[in-house]
């Protein structure tokens, strides 16, 4: 499968809910998006296409100035398991890198298994547990080092 991962204005905050309302409940309006990200320094938003149909997307931003939070990340259920996410949170690790970023960071619950295994297999560290009020659950924090004497040591 050909995957194009591209960076899309992260301020068309209709795409975002459009792509997020493809693969995530409960559904949210762009309000929502533009509340979350419109102060934010450095927003990334990717979208990952096949055939030039968008079937995942990736929308980060800044938590510190040396730290990129991949906030959500979500593939389209009809094409799941086939590595696009991994795909997308590597061209998002690149731009960081690009970007000078120390580390990035995300945040997963523990029911969500693919992105628990994603963070093992690409060497993030658990950094600790949050509990998040709206969800009433925990959530696990990963962050790894973007370091790139780090990685050429691999």
């Amino acid at each position: 499968m050909n995957v194009v991962v591209e960076k899309v204005n992260p301020r068309d905050y209709d795409l975002v809910a459009h792509l997020f309302n493809q693969m995530f409940r409960p559904e949210r309006e762009a309000a929502h998006f533009k509340r979350r990200l419109e102060a934010r320094p450095n927003p990334l938003f990717l979208v990952a296409s096949v055939n030039k149909d968008a079937v995942g997307f990736y929308l980060g931003m800044e938590l510190k100035p040396s730290v990129h939070f991949a906030w959500l990340c979500g593939v389209n259920p009809d094409v799941r398991r086939m590595s696009i996410a991994t795909q997308l949170m590597h061209a998002a690790e690149e731009w960081a890198r690009d970007e000078k970023y120390d580390s990035i960071r995300f945040e997963c619950d523990n029911h969500q298994r693919a992105m628990l295994h994603f963070g093992i297999s690409a060497e993030y560290d658990i950094g600790g547990i949050r509990w998040d009020v709206d969800r009433s659950q925990n959530l696990i924090i990963f962050e790894r080092m973007l370091d790139k004497r780090r990685d050429a040591a691999k």
